[in-house]
């Protein structure tokens, strides 16, 4: 029942957000066009138009900065901390057949590759922390391409609630109660209140902070990738607001 729940919120939350969201409002004006042309050109208008400006990298990059609250990690600020902790997300293979087993995803690459460059500077052991071959892409990855072993594995979490509950418990066996948190920036501050709350003091290390990427022409033009970040970021907005709701509520605790 809890795996059922969770796939349907994956569902509501796919469906709600761009692309499929603003597709389906414009679907929608497309079939108004004949009884109700006016309400049929707002949906379109408004679907197509919307699309259109998440987009562009001007946009993508606006919103980005607006959810960005951490500054790249200066290691020096990480003294005293026991472990480095790496959220799953940003999708893997089943089976990677130039690998012959799983593998990540470019997103949840970025992650890991982050991640095995700190525990390469620090000496800090690493938990991953996902959900059944999530989890498993994200150990065997690290242990191919980048040739560390990982501590634990929490192979159980769906959503980030579920990571911070389930690693902590890891950790706090191993007396660990301050750890380095990687996970995409725009991300990084729902973790971070979230492994908090679980009782653990958090380093934060953000991936895939904004950066220049275009030149200035191409910033108004429409990319895959921009729209990627800005619905990455509107997943991060509608995920905080659900937290202050299940918070002020006491819906949900640790």
């Amino acid at each position: 029942m809890h795996s059922l729940l969770l796939q349907l919120k994956t569902l509501v939350t796919l469906l709600l957000l761009p692309p499929a969201g603003l597709l389906l409002l414009s679907i929608a004006g497309l079939l108004l066009l004949k009884r109700r042309p006016r309400l049929a050109r707002a949906c379109l208008i408004v679907g197509v138009g919307s699309l259109w400006l998440l987009s562009t990298p001007v946009v993508s990059d606006a919103l980005s900065a607006a959810v960005e609250r951490f500054p790249a990690l200066d290691l020096n600020r990480a003294a005293g901390a026991q472990a480095i902790v790496i959220l799953g997300g940003g999708g893997q293979r089943a089976f990677a057949p130039e690998y012959g087993g799983p593998s990540a995803e470019p997103l949840m690459l970025e992650r890991l590759s982050y991640g095995a460059y700190l525990a390469q500077q620090t000496h800090l052991p690493i938990l991953v922390t996902g959900n059944g071959l999530e989890a498993e892409a994200m150990k065997r990855t690290l242990q191919r391409n980048f040739g560390i072993e990982v501590r634990w594995v929490d192979d159980q979490a769906y959503d980030t609630f579920e990571n911070a509950r389930n690693s902590v418990r890891q950790l706090e066996a191993s007396g660990i109660d301050r750890i380095i948190l990687v996970t995409h920036s725009a991300h990084l501050w729902r973790a971070l209140r979230e492994f908090s709350a679980a009782g653990v003091q958090v380093v934060p290390a953000p991936v895939a902070l904004l950066a220049d990427r275009e030149r200035p022409l191409y910033r108004f033009l429409p990319s895959v990738g921009a729209l990627a970040r800005a619905c990455a970021v509107l997943h991060e907005l509608l995920g905080e607001l659900l937290q202050e709701f299940l918070s002020a509520t006491h819906l949900r605790r640790q």
